[in-house]
């Protein structure tokens, strides 16, 4: 849900004025997108050694449709490749979670609880569930490690449960760009058919991204609302 300073930052008198600095046509796409976007699916990425992977997956979620993807950051400090995301950055809300202290999946995880996220790790060890088994009903969080050790131990521990894909071959696992394509079309698929209740984002929620697009889409935005804001009081 949005905050209280997000709701206060919404003015439609200057989406409309920033708007008539946007063509029709990039608008429109972004009616389209909006329209489809959904944060009742979400990714973790734990301390992944590869940005480019990483990356990866960002383009992966804004294919999908998802909002939101959360880095838990430990050894490694992630740095969006532009070249990977090929934009997509610019239209997801990445969050990161950083304590000196050694409680960043306590950060994480506390956080996406009190949104109504129920936390899977991915994990090929015997006893986890197979994604045949996963639902998309309620709110959903996956975690994925990396490259070489994959989930850590205490995400293990503390996630709601560990799931995994079949492998037919001798190899374990995917790519976590993979792995995450695989796990977001079959969730998205059952989510689309079960036509579950506020699965897209409410009208708050797509006017709050609409003025976050518009300031990014507009050359010097900030001097635009200036101008705006000094008419409007005069």
């Amino acid at each position: 849900m949005p905050s209280e300073k997000e709701k206060n930052d919404f003015d439609p008198g200057l989406l409309d004025y920033l708007g008539q600095y946007i063509t029709e046509h990039k608008k429109s796409v972004m009616e389209q997108v909006l329209s489809k976007r959904t944060r009742h699916l979400t990714v973790v990425l734990e301390d992944i050694f590869k940005p480019h992977n990483a990356s990866a997956v960002i383009r992966t979620c804004d294919c999908f449709g998802l909002q939101d993807i959360h880095v838990i950051e430990k050894t490694n400090k992630y740095k969006v490749n532009p070249y990977v995301t090929r934009g997509a950055s610019q239209w997801v809300d990445l969050h990161k979670y950083y304590r000196e202290d050694g409680t960043s999946v306590d950060a994480c995880f506390d956080s996406l609880r009190e949104k109504g996220y129920k936390i899977y790790g991915t994990s090929p060890e015997p006893g986890s569930m197979s994604i045949y088994d996963l639902q998309a009903d309620a709110k959903l969080a996956l975690v994925f490690g990396n490259e070489h050790e994959g989930i850590s131990e205490e995400v293990k521990s503390k996630a709601d449960g560990l799931v995994h894909i079949p492998m037919l071959g001798f190899t374990d696992s995917f790519n976590i760009s993979v792995s995450a394509s695989i796990f977001l079309f079959d969730l998205v698929r059952k989510a689309q058919k079960a036509e579950i209740e506020n699965f897209l984002l409410s009208e708050e929620e797509k006017n709050l991204l609409r003025m976050k697009w518009y300031r990014s889409l507009v050359k010097n935005s900030e001097i635009h609302e200036k101008v705006y804001l000094k008419n409007r009081i005069g």
